[in-house]
């Protein structure tokens, strides 16, 4: 059973009412995960300082990677965030699938990006040379597979906090994997 109450900018510091503006102006909304870092003093504006960070990665790059590693870790919210903001990006339907299932036949590069976040995610970071050599061999750079390491790290802090407090999902379901 869920124990964890979604904050409301009321029931938060005054440094984190700030930031719950500040999203709402920007995304129309608080969702609940966010509101959920706010329970902690400084784990929203960290989180949120993570996101905003500086990478490598194209906003495209980056939704297979937050793909990726949500059905690994088969995180409902996340699925649910990811399909809406990787539909934003320029994913089809079906190509937010084939993510997921970590592969994307429609584009080399992502492709090989999508497999060695898949094998990263699955085995703890211990990722296959040969899976490392595809990725180079695709036109990433040293630069992006730090930047995914980065962003697998970003994910897998929403994953887990959405596996653990199992806040309301504010976002349309994702469609299911067929496995």
């Amino acid at each position: 059973m869920n124990t964890f109450q979604v904050p409301t900018r009321d029931q938060v510091s005054p440094a984190n009412q700030a930031l719950f503006d500040q999203l709402e102006k920007g995304l129309g909304k608080v969702p609940n995960l966010y509101a959920t870092l706010a329970l902690s003093e400084h784990a929203l504006a960290s989180y949120l300082a993570l996101q905003k960070a500086r990478s490598s990665l194209s906003p495209k790059a980056r939704e297979v990677v937050n793909l990726v590693v949500s059905q690994v870790n088969r995180c409902e919210y996340c699925l649910a965030a990811h399909t809406v903001i990787g539909g934003m990006v320029g994913l089809q339907p079906g190509q937010l699938l084939e993510i997921r299932a970590g592969r994307a036949s429609f584009d080399a590069r992502l492709d090989a990006l999508a497999r060695l976040v898949h094998d990263i995610a699955t085995r703890r970071g211990q990722a296959d040379p040969g899976l490392l050599q595809a990725f180079f061999a695709a036109g990433w750079t040293q630069e992006n597979l730090v930047d995914t390491i980065v962003a697998i790290g970003d994910k897998i802090i929403t994953n887990y906090l959405h596996a653990t407090t199992q806040v309301p999902v504010d976002f349309p379901p994702a469609p299911p994997l067929n496995d």
